[in-house]
C-alpha cells in the first residue's frame, strides 16, 4: 500500500494527511465528522480551537462507547446456546405430537367417531 497525501479542512485550518488510497474515503468521512463536531463546540461557546477539539473528541468517544455497549447488550441478549435451541425444538415436537394425538381423539358435533388423519 503506497501512501498518498490528502488535504482536509478541520476547524477552518487546512491539514495535510498521509493515507493509502484504500483508506482515503474513511479518513475523509472521519474528518468531516470531526470538523462538524468542532464547529458545534465552537458555536456552543468554546472559543479556542484546542478546547473545541477536545470537546469534539469527547463527544465522538462517548458516541463510540455508547455504540459498543449497545452492540454488546444486543449480542448478549441474542446469545442462545445450541443446547437451548435443541431443547426448545424437542419441546415443540413433543407439543406437536400431543396436539396430533388429541386431534385424533376429537369428535365433531353429531359425529360419534374420532377424526382420523
Amino acid at each position: 500500500m503506497s501512501q498518498q497525501r490528502i488535504e482536509v479542512s478541520l476547524a477552518g485550518q487546512k491539514i495535510t494527511l498521509a493515507t493509502s488510497a484504500e483508506h482515503e474515503p474513511l479518513l475523509r468521512a472521519a474528518c468531516v465528522l470531526v470538523d462538524e463536531q468542532i464547529q458545534l463546540a465552537i458555536s456552543g461557546g468554546n472559543r479556542s480551537i484546542e478546547r473545541a477539539s477536545m470537546m469534539a473528541a469527547l463527544k465522538i468517544a462517548g458516541d463510540l462507547i455508547t455504540l459498543q455497549k449497545n452492540q454488546t447488550q444486543q449480542s448478549n441478549s441474542s446469545n442462545v446456546s445450541s443446547d437451548e435451541i435443541t431443547r426448545l425444538q424437542s419441546e415443540i415436537r413433543a407439543l406437536e405430537d400431543q396436539v396430533d394425538a388429541l386431534m385424533q381423539t376429537l369428535s365433531l358435533p353429531g359425529s360419534p367417531r374420532p377424526i382420523v388423519p
